[in-house]
């Protein structure tokens, strides 16, 4: 389906303003260069301000919130009747009850389109330059070209649409279903093979289009019928086992250490494809991915007193039973490291915490330096441990200047007439007990940064989008569809035995692989990474059952076109439809 029309009169910028109702947001223009000089230079002038407002599109409260609480991965309540009900949006989201005014889809849209408009912009900005010969323009532009087809696949995956607009002075189309993918595609195709390859994974580079390119033709079936069963193609599997291969035989290698993938440090890991850099002149990016899920009691760093979590999202009891039904007996902890990376070492005769009162337990702590401290990782349970302030906001330490860690005291949520601990319930849910602080266990993928001078900003942490293990999944997918058994095991198998930097929780190798198996694993593999919702509806999970959850309506999979952006388009008759069921 294809709906035009005719912008001649109107900036490109304005158009998607007017069309996309994005007059709320104020749009933060970043002339500096990526290499942080500050040069206001053609290049470096059109692609910052494209990389940096991509941060937007995934804040915890837009595109990645939207992708987590719409899943059965995640569940954000009316915490204590008090924290982050936000009219409703989240709640509303998570039990596919939403309606074109929610905010959280609002802002996906907002952020989504104002981030593709900043891209063509930036095209059109590169292409006087490529025609002089600058080399670097050309560069350029083939990233940019990539950048747009990567937000139209997010915008394809939210709303089953995408938007083809070349110049400011041309017909705009919307384009759906096999349209829609024909478009991308070519736009993916036209870049692969000569866009960069050596930049870091801050920038878009042939791998990261490759993986779009697989992306796009795994997901194919879907997109072409949203609402039906998808019919997955060997042509379509074949293209993503092609195009995963020339990644998994290039130069990425899987992480030994899991969580090194989401560390200070991560930016040279060889395993990122994609991600959010958050070094250098964009160094004001933020931690939400790490702090969104965190106890609000819990100081993550101790060198920075306010540090704190935000008592938001947890893991639904039914994502946490998915590993409890795939290790049996066995603690997922110690069955598996991405699961649970144990980084504070409690001494074995502080761990009873059984009589211990928290209004008297002054002494019972031990001493850590403050800058070696690390929370532990992963997905947290019952009681934590963390450092506690004085009465006037200093930080608690030993009298070898080291950092005192205690049990957290629960001052949120508790209304115990005596002060109780922090302890992370697996039961969490709408009702009045289960929407309390503490309940829900909790994601603690992301390191809270060492450059962080707060609860959610300057953080050094790059943002994966991209990385090896997710095109090693994608492959197996397609091999497994493809009707190659044995070759989808080895895929997977492989990126199981690969975490061996902690080689007690490096997960058995699998004797037999099938769909809903391979779906299991990559929620092991992928959660907390904004993945969760788009495996369910390829997997024809999204109808299921769970925490909070009942609805079944197969025209939820769409999430509804923004009220703002119906009446935004509503001179032109016939331009911006609203998706099925809203």
């Amino acid at each position: 389906m294809k709906n035009k029309i005719l912008s001649r009169g109107l900036p490109l910028f304005l158009l998607f303003l007017a069309l996309f109702g994005c007059t709320s947001l104020e749009e933060e223009v970043l002339d500096e260069s990526l290499t942080g000089t500050g040069q206001a230079e053609v290049v470096s002038g059109s692609l910052a301000p494209v990389y940096g407002l991509l941060r937007n599109v995934w804040l915890h409260t837009v595109n990645f919130g939207l992708q987590e609480v719409s899943s059965d991965e995640a569940i954000l309540p009316y915490r204590g009747g008090t924290d982050w009900y936000d009219g409703g949006k989240f709640i509303a989201v998570h039990q596919h009850l939403m309606t074109p005014s929610n905010s959280l889809i609002g802002d996906s849209w907002t952020n989504i389109t104002l981030t593709l408009s900043r891209a063509v912009l930036a095209t059109e900005r590169l292409r006087p330059e490529v025609e002089n010969g600058d080399v670097a323009a050309q560069a350029a532009l083939y990233e940019m070209i990539a950048m747009k087809a990567y937000l139209n696949m997010l915008a394809l995956d939210n709303w089953g649409l995408v938007f083809k607009k070349e110049t400011s002075d041309e017909i705009s189309e919307i384009l759906r279903g096999q349209d829609a993918i024909s478009y991308v595609e070519s736009e993916l195709l036209s870049v692969v093979d000569v866009i960069n390859s050596d930049n870091g994974p801050g920038r878009f580079t042939k791998d990261a289009v490759s993986a779009l390119l697989a992306r796009l033709y795994l997901n194919a079936a879907v997109y072409r019928d949203p609402y039906g069963t998808p019919e997955f193609s060997q042509n379509d599997m074949d293209k993503v086992i092609q195009y995963t291969s020339t990644i998994i035989d290039g130069s990425h290698s899987l992480s030994e250490e899991y969580f090194d993938l989401f560390n200070d440090d991560n930016n040279s890991n060889p395993e990122l494809i994609f991600a959010l850099d958050q070094r250098g002149a964009l160094e004001t990016e933020h931690s939400r991915w790490a702090y969104w899920s965190i106890s609000g009691d819990l100081i993550p760093r101790p060198e920075v007193p306010s540090s704190r979590g935000t008592d938001a999202v947890s893991a639904t009891p039914d994502f946490y039973q998915t590993w409890v039904d795939a290790y049996g007996p066995v603690d997922p902890a110690v069955a598996d490291g991405r699961f649970f990376q144990e980084n504070i070492n409690i001494p074995e005769e502080l761990k009873n915490l059984d009589g211990i009162n928290p209004k008297n337990d002054s002494l019972h702590f031990y001493c850590v330096d403050a800058d070696s401290f690390e929370i532990n990782r992963g997905i947290l349970r019952d009681t934590i441990w963390g450092p506690r302030k004085d009465d006037n906001g200093n930080i608690l330490m030993c009298d070898e200047g080291k950092v005192r860690i205690y049990p957290v005291i629960n001052k949120r949520s508790s209304n115990s007439p005596t002060p109780v601990y922090v302890d992370h319930t697996l039961q969490v849910d709408f009702t009045d007990a289960g929407s309390l602080h503490n309940t829900g266990y909790r994601f603690s993928k992301y390191q809270f940064s060492h450059t962080a001078t707060n609860c959610c900003s300057y953080s050094s942490v790059d943002l994966v989008l991209i990385r090896l293990g997710e095109i090693y999944l994608m492959r197996a997918e397609a091999k497994l569809r493809n009707g190659d058994q044995a070759g989808a095991l080895a895929d997977v198998n492989t990126l199981r035995s690969s975490r061996t930097a902690r080689p007690e929780q490096t997960p058995d190798a699998f004797s037999s692989i099938d769909l809903d198996i391979l779906f299991r694993e990559t929620g092991f593999e992928l959660y907390w990474e904004g993945f969760r919702r788009n495996y369910q509806i390829r997997f024809g999970k999204y109808e299921d059952n769970w925490t909070g959850k009942t609805d079944a309506d197969v025209s939820k999979r769409l999430f509804p076109i923004p009220q703002k952006a119906m009446d935004g388009a509503s001179s032109e008759q016939g331009y911006l439809v609203q998706n099925r069921g809203y």
